[in-house]
């Protein structure tokens, strides 16, 4: 991806250092994303704001800190193939894209998957596999998967996504309702680590019949 980090996104990721990001190549991939982007022009002031934004049907960009901190969790393992369960917007994925040389990303709202397709084609980002479907079954004829990163908070988490995990790979995922945990998964041959991360909120991960 080309392009040259706004003064605006300098000073977000000045912020998310100081609040706890600490993954160089993490910072250096949300400065060089341009965040407006992903938005409806009516937003676009609010861009470089630490806040989850809407983006329609239901929908939400989070906010840099929580896209940040998730892909920086990731990252500790350095993997080579990524499953992003929610597309969305695209952004989490612009930034993952640029960090891993092969991401896989499901949604299961066409209309956004289309829009995330041609706004990551626009940063020249081509390491990127889209799949429209439900991401709670995962995407098992790509995987196994060094890392799953799950951007809605699910009820459970998702048989499928652990038994697409490679052994040592690692799960990043909300879990809960009305209190959401962010969990780190690290898959041990057939067994699975849990940490509880910290507190978040999400929109729901939907499982079934698609949008």
């Amino acid at each position: 991806m080309t392009g040259v980090s706004s003064a605006r996104a300098v000073n977000l990721t000045k912020k998310l250092t100081e609040i706890g990001i600490r993954d160089q190549a993490v910072l250096n991939a949300v400065a060089n994303t341009p965040r407006e982007l992903f938005l409806d022009g009516a937003l676009a002031h609010k861009a470089y704001e630490n806040t989850a934004l809407p983006i329609g049907q239901g929908q939400t960009i989070s906010q840099p800190y929580i896209v940040a901190r998730m892909t920086e969790l990731l990252m500790q393992t350095q993997p080579q193939r990524v499953l992003e369960i929610g597309t969305g917007s695209g952004y989490q994925a612009a930034v993952l894209a640029q960090l891993v040389p092969e991401l896989c990303t499901i949604e299961r709202i066409k209309s956004l998957q289309i829009q995330a397709r041609q706004r990551l084609k626009k940063l020249d980002l081509h390491n990127v596999s889209f799949k429209y479907g439900d991401g709670w079954k995962g995407w098992s004829n790509r995987g196994p998967f060094d890392g799953i990163m799950v951007t809605a908070a699910a009820a459970t988490v998702p048989q499928a996504l652990l038994e697409q995990l490679n052994d040592s790979g690692i799960l990043i995922i909300p879990v809960g309702d009305d209190h959401q945990q962010l969990l780190k998964i690290t898959r041990h041959g057939d067994q699975y680590e849990s940490q509880v991360i910290e507190a978040v909120k999400f929109v729901p991960l939907i499982n079934g019949d698609l949008a």
